[in-house]
Protein backbone atom coordinates (compact mmCIF):
# COMPACT_ATOMS: atom_id res chain seq x y z
CA UNK A 1 0.00 0.00 0.00
CA UNK A 2 1.40 3.40 -0.99
CA UNK A 3 0.50 6.82 0.46
CA UNK A 4 1.47 9.45 -2.14
CA UNK A 5 0.35 12.45 -0.04
CA UNK A 6 2.34 11.52 3.09
CA UNK A 7 6.01 12.26 3.70
CA UNK A 8 8.46 9.44 4.20
CA UNK A 9 9.32 8.60 7.80
CA UNK A 10 13.01 8.92 6.92
CA UNK A 11 12.55 12.67 7.52
CA UNK A 12 12.65 11.77 11.22
CA UNK A 13 15.31 10.09 13.34
CA UNK A 14 13.92 7.74 15.98
CA UNK A 15 15.60 8.31 19.33
CA UNK A 16 13.86 5.86 21.66
CA UNK A 17 10.61 4.00 22.23
CA UNK A 18 8.53 5.74 24.91
CA UNK A 19 5.32 3.70 24.82
CA UNK A 20 3.79 0.46 23.67
CA UNK A 21 0.36 -1.13 23.90
CA UNK A 22 -2.62 -2.36 21.92
CA UNK A 23 -2.62 0.97 20.06
CA UNK A 24 0.86 0.34 18.65
CA UNK A 25 4.20 1.91 19.48
CA UNK A 26 5.22 5.48 20.28
CA UNK A 27 8.72 6.82 19.66
CA UNK A 28 10.52 9.97 20.60
CA UNK A 29 12.07 11.30 17.40
CA UNK A 30 13.78 14.33 15.94
CA UNK A 31 13.19 16.00 12.59
CA UNK A 32 16.47 15.69 10.71
CA UNK A 33 16.35 19.19 9.20
CA UNK A 34 14.82 21.30 11.99
CA UNK A 35 15.92 19.25 15.05
CA UNK A 36 12.38 19.62 16.44
CA UNK A 37 11.44 16.82 18.85
CA UNK A 38 8.25 14.90 18.01
CA UNK A 39 6.35 11.80 19.06
CA UNK A 40 5.76 9.16 16.37
CA UNK A 41 2.70 6.99 16.94
CA UNK A 42 2.74 3.87 14.79
CA UNK A 43 -0.61 2.87 13.29
CA UNK A 44 -1.03 -0.90 13.45
CA UNK A 45 -2.09 -2.28 10.06
CA UNK A 46 -1.09 -5.94 10.37
CA UNK A 47 -4.55 -7.09 11.51
CA UNK A 48 -6.55 -4.86 9.20
CA UNK A 49 -8.35 -6.71 6.40
CA UNK A 50 -10.24 -3.79 4.93
CA UNK A 51 -7.72 -0.98 4.77
CA UNK A 52 -6.89 1.76 7.24
CA UNK A 53 -8.13 1.41 10.86
CA UNK A 54 -11.28 3.42 11.53
CA UNK A 55 -9.96 4.56 14.94
CA UNK A 56 -6.88 6.07 13.31
CA UNK A 57 -8.98 7.74 10.61
CA UNK A 58 -11.21 9.31 13.26
CA UNK A 59 -8.21 10.47 15.26
CA UNK A 60 -6.59 12.06 12.22
CA UNK A 61 -9.78 13.72 11.03
CA UNK A 62 -10.67 15.15 14.45
CA UNK A 63 -7.16 16.41 15.21
CA UNK A 64 -6.93 18.07 11.80
CA UNK A 65 -10.09 20.00 12.65
CA UNK A 66 -9.14 21.19 16.13
CA UNK A 67 -6.54 23.73 17.15
CA UNK A 68 -6.28 24.46 20.86
CA UNK A 69 -3.44 25.05 23.29
CA UNK A 70 -4.59 22.22 25.54
CA UNK A 71 -5.10 19.61 22.80
CA UNK A 72 -2.10 17.77 21.40
CA UNK A 73 -1.06 19.01 17.96
CA UNK A 74 -0.99 16.53 15.07
CA UNK A 75 1.84 17.79 12.85
CA UNK A 76 1.51 15.39 9.94
CA UNK A 77 1.10 11.76 8.86
CA UNK A 78 4.16 9.89 7.56
CA UNK A 79 4.74 6.41 6.20
CA UNK A 80 7.40 3.81 5.46
CA UNK A 81 7.83 2.62 1.91
CA UNK A 82 6.37 -0.79 0.99
CA UNK A 83 9.11 -3.41 0.71
CA UNK A 84 9.29 -7.17 0.70
CA UNK A 85 10.41 -6.98 4.34
CA UNK A 86 7.01 -5.55 5.33
CA UNK A 87 5.07 -7.72 2.84
CA UNK A 88 4.67 -4.70 0.51
CA UNK A 89 2.56 -2.95 3.15
CA UNK A 90 3.87 0.41 4.25
CA UNK A 91 3.40 1.52 7.84
CA UNK A 92 1.86 4.86 8.81
CA UNK A 93 2.96 7.08 11.68
CA UNK A 94 1.09 9.98 13.24
CA UNK A 95 3.54 12.77 14.06
CA UNK A 96 2.68 14.74 17.22
CA UNK A 97 4.37 17.49 19.17
CA UNK A 98 6.51 15.92 21.89
CA UNK A 99 5.42 16.23 25.52
CA UNK A 100 7.80 15.19 28.27
CA UNK A 101 5.26 13.81 30.76
CA UNK A 102 1.87 12.23 31.15
CA UNK A 103 -0.32 13.01 34.15
CA UNK A 104 -0.48 9.40 35.33
CA UNK A 105 3.31 9.28 35.54
CA UNK A 106 3.62 12.73 37.08
CA UNK A 107 1.31 11.77 39.95
CA UNK A 108 3.79 9.06 40.95
CA UNK A 109 6.61 11.61 41.18
CA UNK A 110 5.05 14.96 42.08
CA UNK A 111 2.56 16.12 44.69
CA UNK A 112 0.82 19.15 43.23
CA UNK A 113 -0.21 22.05 45.44
CA UNK A 114 -3.81 23.30 45.50
CA UNK A 115 -3.08 26.21 43.09
CA UNK A 116 -1.38 23.76 40.69
CA UNK A 117 -4.30 21.35 40.87
CA UNK A 118 -6.58 24.26 40.00
CA UNK A 119 -4.41 25.00 36.96
CA UNK A 120 -4.45 21.36 35.80
CA UNK A 121 -8.23 21.17 36.04
CA UNK A 122 -8.63 24.57 34.39
CA UNK A 123 -6.54 23.51 31.39
CA UNK A 124 -8.36 20.17 31.17
CA UNK A 125 -11.78 21.82 31.24
CA UNK A 126 -10.67 24.40 28.67
CA UNK A 127 -9.84 21.52 26.32
CA UNK A 128 -13.19 19.83 27.02
CA UNK A 129 -15.13 23.07 26.57
CA UNK A 130 -13.51 23.54 23.15
CA UNK A 131 -14.24 19.95 22.09
CA UNK A 132 -17.83 19.96 23.32
CA UNK A 133 -18.54 23.38 21.78
CA UNK A 134 -17.40 21.87 18.48
CA UNK A 135 -19.57 18.77 19.11
CA UNK A 136 -16.71 16.34 19.67
CA UNK A 137 -16.68 13.74 22.45
CA UNK A 138 -13.34 12.45 23.68
CA UNK A 139 -14.75 9.19 25.14
CA UNK A 140 -11.53 8.04 26.83
CA UNK A 141 -10.81 10.40 29.69
CA UNK A 142 -8.04 9.19 32.02
CA UNK A 143 -4.75 10.50 33.39
CA UNK A 144 -2.73 8.39 30.94
CA UNK A 145 -4.33 10.37 28.09
CA UNK A 146 -3.29 13.72 29.51
CA UNK A 147 0.18 14.89 28.51
CA UNK A 148 2.12 17.74 30.08
CA UNK A 149 5.01 19.64 28.51
CA UNK A 150 8.12 20.53 30.49
CA UNK A 151 6.80 24.10 30.57
CA UNK A 152 3.65 22.85 32.34
CA UNK A 153 1.11 23.05 29.51
CA UNK A 154 -1.52 20.31 29.59
CA UNK A 155 -2.35 18.53 26.33
CA UNK A 156 -5.34 16.20 25.99
CA UNK A 157 -4.38 13.32 23.70
CA UNK A 158 -5.41 9.91 22.30
CA UNK A 159 -8.47 10.60 20.18
CA UNK A 160 -8.78 7.04 18.88
CA UNK A 161 -12.19 6.59 20.55
CA UNK A 162 -13.37 10.15 19.92
CA UNK A 163 -16.10 11.06 17.51
CA UNK A 164 -18.04 14.02 16.26
CA UNK A 165 -21.72 13.97 17.23
CA UNK A 166 -24.56 15.06 15.02
CA UNK A 167 -26.00 18.56 15.27
CA UNK A 168 -29.37 16.85 15.24
CA UNK A 169 -28.49 14.25 17.87
CA UNK A 170 -31.31 15.22 20.23
CA UNK A 171 -34.07 15.16 17.63
CA UNK A 172 -32.81 12.14 15.70
CA UNK A 173 -31.84 10.20 18.85
CA UNK A 174 -28.48 9.17 17.44
CA UNK A 175 -27.19 5.97 19.03
CA UNK A 176 -23.51 5.45 19.77
CA UNK A 177 -21.56 2.53 21.19
CA UNK A 178 -21.37 2.38 24.96
CA UNK A 179 -18.20 0.29 24.86
CA UNK A 180 -16.00 3.32 25.35
CA UNK A 181 -14.04 4.90 28.22
CA UNK A 182 -11.60 2.90 30.36
CA UNK A 183 -13.54 1.06 33.09
CA UNK A 184 -12.25 3.06 36.07
CA UNK A 185 -13.41 6.32 34.45
CA UNK A 186 -16.60 5.04 32.82
CA UNK A 187 -19.78 6.89 33.87
CA UNK A 188 -22.81 5.00 35.23
CA UNK A 189 -24.98 5.71 32.17
CA UNK A 190 -22.57 3.80 29.91
CA UNK A 191 -22.31 0.95 32.41
CA UNK A 192 -26.11 0.70 32.31
CA UNK A 193 -26.22 0.54 28.50
CA UNK A 194 -26.99 4.14 27.47
CA UNK A 195 -26.37 4.71 23.76
CA UNK A 196 -27.79 8.21 23.39
CA UNK A 197 -25.30 10.32 25.30
CA UNK A 198 -23.36 13.54 25.12
CA UNK A 199 -20.57 15.59 26.76
CA UNK A 200 -21.58 14.47 30.27
CA UNK A 201 -19.63 11.23 29.79
CA UNK A 202 -16.38 13.21 29.50
CA UNK A 203 -17.26 15.32 32.53
CA UNK A 204 -17.61 12.22 34.72
CA UNK A 205 -14.06 11.33 33.70
CA UNK A 206 -12.96 14.85 34.59
CA UNK A 207 -14.43 14.36 38.07
CA UNK A 208 -12.57 11.07 38.51
CA UNK A 209 -9.35 12.74 37.37
CA UNK A 210 -9.89 15.66 39.75
CA UNK A 211 -10.13 13.28 42.71
CA UNK A 212 -7.05 11.44 41.49
CA UNK A 213 -5.00 14.66 41.64
CA UNK A 214 -5.22 14.32 45.44
CA UNK A 215 -5.33 10.55 45.96
CA UNK A 216 -2.69 9.99 43.22
CA UNK A 217 -4.47 6.78 42.27
CA UNK A 218 -7.75 6.17 40.42
CA UNK A 219 -10.57 6.67 42.90
CA UNK A 220 -12.79 3.78 41.72
CA UNK A 221 -10.91 0.70 40.56
CA UNK A 222 -13.40 -1.97 39.56
CA UNK A 223 -12.38 -5.20 37.85
CA UNK A 224 -15.76 -5.76 36.17
CA UNK A 225 -18.63 -3.54 35.08
CA UNK A 226 -20.73 -4.94 37.93
CA UNK A 227 -18.06 -4.12 40.52
CA UNK A 228 -17.56 -0.67 39.02
CA UNK A 229 -21.26 0.03 39.52
CA UNK A 230 -20.94 -1.14 43.14
CA UNK A 231 -18.02 1.23 43.73
CA UNK A 232 -19.98 4.09 42.16
CA UNK A 233 -22.99 3.37 44.40
CA UNK A 234 -20.77 3.14 47.48
CA UNK A 235 -19.45 6.63 46.79
CA UNK A 236 -22.27 8.41 44.92
CA UNK A 237 -25.32 6.71 46.40
CA UNK A 238 -27.92 4.26 45.10
CA UNK A 239 -28.90 4.43 41.46
CA UNK A 240 -32.69 4.73 41.33
CA UNK A 241 -35.39 6.70 39.47
CA UNK A 242 -35.90 9.07 42.39
CA UNK A 243 -32.34 10.37 42.07
CA UNK A 244 -32.05 9.80 38.32
CA UNK A 245 -35.39 10.07 36.47
CA UNK A 246 -35.55 7.70 33.51
CA UNK A 247 -32.70 5.45 34.59
CA UNK A 248 -35.14 2.52 34.77
CA UNK A 249 -35.43 2.68 30.97
CA UNK A 250 -31.75 1.93 30.37
CA UNK A 251 -31.03 -1.49 28.89
CA UNK A 252 -29.07 -2.98 31.78
CA UNK A 253 -30.90 -1.34 34.68
CA UNK A 254 -32.99 -4.44 35.41
CA UNK A 255 -30.16 -6.83 34.54
CA UNK A 256 -27.42 -5.49 36.80
CA UNK A 257 -27.31 -5.93 40.56
CA UNK A 258 -27.69 -2.39 41.93
CA UNK A 259 -27.14 -1.67 45.61
CA UNK A 260 -30.06 -0.16 47.48
CA UNK A 261 -30.22 2.33 50.35
CA UNK A 262 -26.72 3.63 49.70
CA UNK A 263 -26.18 7.18 50.91
CA UNK A 264 -24.25 9.65 48.76
CA UNK A 265 -20.99 10.33 50.60
CA UNK A 266 -18.70 11.88 47.97
CA UNK A 267 -17.69 14.83 50.11
CA UNK A 268 -17.46 12.85 53.34
CA UNK A 269 -15.03 10.32 51.91
CA UNK A 270 -13.00 12.80 49.88
CA UNK A 271 -12.60 15.03 52.92
CA UNK A 272 -9.91 12.63 54.19
CA UNK A 273 -7.53 13.90 51.53
CA UNK A 274 -9.12 17.10 50.18
CA UNK A 275 -9.28 19.96 52.64
CA UNK A 276 -10.67 22.61 50.27
CA UNK A 277 -14.46 22.97 50.54
CA UNK A 278 -14.87 24.35 47.02
CA UNK A 279 -12.89 21.46 45.56
CA UNK A 280 -15.17 18.99 47.36
CA UNK A 281 -18.23 20.77 46.03
CA UNK A 282 -16.97 20.72 42.44
CA UNK A 283 -16.07 17.01 42.52
CA UNK A 284 -19.52 16.33 43.94
CA UNK A 285 -21.10 18.18 41.00
CA UNK A 286 -18.95 16.39 38.41
CA UNK A 287 -19.78 12.97 39.86
CA UNK A 288 -23.55 13.46 39.70
CA UNK A 289 -25.21 10.15 38.84
CA UNK A 290 -27.80 11.75 36.57
CA UNK A 291 -25.91 13.03 33.48
CA UNK A 292 -28.53 15.78 33.08
CA UNK A 293 -27.48 17.22 36.46
CA UNK A 294 -23.74 16.78 35.97
CA UNK A 295 -21.78 19.99 35.48
CA UNK A 296 -20.73 20.73 31.90
CA UNK A 297 -17.32 22.23 31.04
CA UNK A 298 -18.59 25.82 30.90
CA UNK A 299 -20.30 25.62 34.30
CA UNK A 300 -17.23 23.92 35.75
CA UNK A 301 -14.90 26.68 34.57
CA UNK A 302 -17.16 29.25 36.24
CA UNK A 303 -17.21 27.43 39.57
CA UNK A 304 -15.83 29.38 42.55
CA UNK A 305 -13.09 26.76 42.90
CA UNK A 306 -11.15 28.49 40.11
CA UNK A 307 -11.92 32.05 41.23
CA UNK A 308 -11.02 32.00 44.90
CA UNK A 309 -7.68 32.21 46.70
CA UNK A 310 -5.29 30.62 46.18
CA UNK A 311 -5.66 31.25 42.45
CA UNK A 312 -4.50 28.74 39.79
CA UNK A 313 -0.71 28.66 39.46
CA UNK A 314 1.45 27.59 36.51
CA UNK A 315 3.19 24.20 36.75
CA UNK A 316 6.49 25.28 35.23
CA UNK A 317 8.31 25.90 38.51
CA UNK A 318 7.48 22.46 39.89
CA UNK A 319 8.25 20.64 36.64
CA UNK A 320 11.56 22.47 36.28
CA UNK A 321 12.81 20.38 39.19
CA UNK A 322 12.42 17.26 37.05
CA UNK A 323 15.56 17.14 34.95
CA UNK A 324 14.31 14.16 32.93
CA UNK A 325 11.35 13.04 30.88
CA UNK A 326 9.19 10.51 32.74
CA UNK A 327 8.70 8.59 29.48
CA UNK A 328 12.46 8.22 29.15
CA UNK A 329 12.85 7.28 32.82
CA UNK A 330 10.24 4.52 32.49
CA UNK A 331 11.88 3.22 29.31
CA UNK A 332 15.25 3.01 31.05
CA UNK A 333 13.64 1.21 34.02
CA UNK A 334 11.99 -1.26 31.65
CA UNK A 335 15.32 -2.08 30.01
CA UNK A 336 17.06 -2.54 33.37
CA UNK A 337 14.30 -4.75 34.75
CA UNK A 338 14.15 -6.87 31.60
CA UNK A 339 17.91 -7.40 31.74
CA UNK A 340 17.48 -8.74 35.27
CA UNK A 341 14.66 -11.07 34.29
CA UNK A 342 11.73 -8.93 35.40
CA UNK A 343 8.42 -9.67 33.65
CA UNK A 344 7.77 -7.48 30.61
CA UNK A 345 4.36 -6.47 31.91
CA UNK A 346 5.56 -5.36 35.33
CA UNK A 347 4.44 -1.79 36.06
CA UNK A 348 7.32 0.67 35.97
CA UNK A 349 5.50 3.37 37.89
CA UNK A 350 3.77 3.29 41.24
CA UNK A 351 0.35 3.07 39.63
CA UNK A 352 -1.45 -0.22 40.28
CA UNK A 353 -2.22 -2.44 37.29
CA UNK A 354 -5.86 -2.23 36.22
CA UNK A 355 -7.98 -4.65 38.18
CA UNK A 356 -6.05 -4.27 41.44
CA UNK A 357 -6.62 -2.00 44.40
CA UNK A 358 -3.79 0.07 45.81
CA UNK A 359 -2.94 0.55 49.47
CA UNK A 360 -3.65 4.26 49.15
CA UNK A 361 -7.06 3.53 47.69
CA UNK A 362 -7.86 1.17 50.56
CA UNK A 363 -6.76 3.74 53.12
CA UNK A 364 -8.71 6.65 51.62
CA UNK A 365 -11.87 4.94 50.45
Amino acid sequence: MNYPYCDDISEYEKLMKVGQGTFGEVYKARHRKTNVLVALKKVLLENEKEGFPITALREIRILQQVNHENIVNLIEVCHTRPTRHNRERGTCFLVFEFCEHDLAGLLTQVRFSLPEIKKVMQMLCNALYFLHYNRILHRDMKTANILVTKEGVLKLTDFGLSRAVSVYAESAKMRYTNRVVTLWYRPPELLLGERTYGPAIDMWGAGCIMGELWTRNPIMQGTTEQQQLHLISNLCGSIDPEIWPGVENLEYYAKMELRQNQKRIVQERMRNVIKDALALDLIDKLLALDPAKRYDADTTLNHDFFWSDPMPMELGKTLSRLNFSLFELMTVRCKKENRHGAPNNRPVTNLPPQGTTSTLYDRVF
